[in-house]
């Protein structure tokens, strides 16, 4: 089993930053790829970003392209996200995902843009 622990989340106003961070625990060796999703309120969960096990390929969806920053610490089993020039449309709860021999999924951190 792993277990995920968001945090990082908050109220920022529109173009501001906020950084989360994904600490991973457990049977971490069994964890591949690593990335957030999103789910705003009526909407599906979506995935805005993923990192290879090694942090060398990422993806981003194109509504988060060149604002948004996935990264991997393999040695503190952690992964961040780092968004800035933050929009009222990215107003959702993150939620951390890691592949392993299952899907793991964090808790979710509560992002509001908001003035």
């Amino acid at each position: 089993q792993v277990q995920l622990v968001e945090s990082g989340g908050g109220l920022v106003q529109p173009g501001g930053s906020l950084r989360l961070s994904c600490a991973a625990s457990g049977r971490t060796s069994s964890v591949l790829g690593m990335g957030w999703f999103r789910q705003a309120p009526g909407k599906e969960r979506e995935l805005i970003a993923r990192v290879s096990r090694g942090g060398g390929m990422t993806y981003y969806a194109d509504s988060v392209k060149g604002r948004f920053t996935i990264s991997r610490d393999n040695a503190k089993n952690t992964v961040y996200l780092q968004m800035n020039s933050l929009k009222p449309e990215d107003t959702a709860v993150y939620y951390c995902n890691a592949q392993g021999s299952h899907d793991y999924w964090g808790q979710g951190t509560q992002v509001t843009v908001s003035l």
